[in-house]
């Protein structure tokens, strides 16, 4: 096999066990469905989150909210 050919493989963001990068793997760059699982989870809690400030008013309380 030659370099160009190469699997790429990266690391799981959740356990850091290495995921090769092939059709096959169904939840790359998961390992797996539960490291995926963790993951959203971690978002959904907000434990991770995208620095910077909103784009857009989440005010319920803002009529632009509904449009």
């Amino acid at each position: 096999m030659s370099a160009s050919s190469k699997v790429p493989q990266v690391k799981c963001p959740t356990c850091q066990q290495p995921v090769l990068w092939l059709p096959e793997q169904l939840f790359k760059p998961f390992c797996s469905e539960r490291c995926k699982m963790v993951d959203l989870g971690e978002w959904v809690m907000e434990a991770k989150r995208i620095p910077g400030e909103a784009v857009i008013d989440l005010d319920e309380d803002n009529p632009a909210f509904w449009q």
